[in-house]
Formats: C-alpha cells, structure tokens, sequence
C-alpha cells in the first residue's frame, strides 16, 4: 500500500467525523488549509503539511465533543511521528510546530487571539495559552517556526462551511513526489 493509500484509507475511515466545535468536517478542514497554501504559491512541502496538519486526529481516538476535552491531545506531536515514517522534515516540522505557532501568534500579535473560533480558543487554554517571552524566543529557533505560522494561519483560515476545495485525490501526485525512502516504505 502507498503512503497516499494509507492517508486515503485514514481519510475515508475518519475524515467525515465533525471536526471538534467547527461546521466542517475533518477532511473539508485539512483540504481546505491546503488549498489556502497553494493559493499562497507555498512549497510542495508546506502544502502537503497544511493537507496533513491534523493526521494526528485521524490516527488517535479523542473525545468527539470538544466538552469532553479536559487535556490537549497532542494531535500535533502523534502526527508529527506518524508522518516522519515517509516525509522528511519540510513536511513533519511544521505540522509538529503548528499548535506552538497559535501559542505564538498569540504572544506576538495581539489581534490574533480575537480571530481564532471558539473551539481554537478552548483549545488554546489546554495547550498552555499564549506563549510566554522565553517560549516566543526559543520557538524562534526552530528551522521551521516561519512554515508553521504559515500552516497555523491556513489551519484557522479552513473552517468555511461548504467551500468547494481540491479533492484527495488531487494531492496524490504531490504527496507521492514528497516520500522519502525510510525503511518501511
């Protein structure tokens, strides 16, 4: 099975499922995101990872009602490791880094914060809140900070109900460009 095979079956098993407080489900919200970075004429890399931002809700069970949320899942961390098995870290590091990025834009652009849904804003309270000065400057240091502000503004941009968007299926040849060989694959 190809690694588009295996992000196909991930999508058909869990993508209809709501997207957690949004009007979208989780396949329109990450079809959506890589939409917003083509038209931004991002990199394949950036493009794939605004495509799988949110593997991490696909591979892990977590409360489907955002009430039942009491801890931050980590969505960020397990996708991260799921996808490191076929991308390198063009791809990997700002999906890693996208949850970090909205604690960041947080503490660095103030209006920010007034932007984000009220699902974004539940969940930015268990994920630690706005970055303190420290954190900004240490996020600052990652070799992928820029892509994952990028991915984190196209991440909030892809909640519109009913946008028409780019099928899956679409993103196969860019993806498949994008493997990189590691063992298993």
């Amino acid at each position: 099975m190809s690694v588009m095979d295996e992000i196909v079956e991930l999508f058909t098993r869990r993508g209809a499922e709501a997207y957690f407080g949004e009007r979208v489900t989780m396949a329109e919200h990450s079809l959506q995101a890589a939409y917003f970075a083509q038209s931004c004429q991002a990199s394949a890399s950036l493009v794939a990872a605004a495509l799988l931002h949110d593997v991490g809700h696909l591979v892990d069970d977590v409360p489907e009602d955002l009430k039942d949320w009491v801890s931050d899942a980590r969505h960020e961390e397990s996708g991260s490791a799921w996808l490191s098995r076929f991308f390198g870290p063009a791809v990997c590091d700002p999906v890693r880094l996208h949850v970090p990025a909205k604690r960041y834009l947080c503490a660095t652009e103030p209006a920010y914060f007034l932007e984000l849904s009220p699902a974004s804003v539940h969940t930015l309270a268990l994920q630690g809140g706005a970055m303190s000065a420290s954190e900004v400057a240490l996020f600052e240091l990652e070799p992928y900070f820029r892509e994952a502000v990028l991915l984190r503004k196209w991440d909030d941009q892809g909640k519109i109900a009913g946008m028409k968007t780019p099928s899956l299926e679409s993103f196969r040849g860019l993806i498949e460009s994008l493997v990189e060989s590691r063992g298993s694959v």
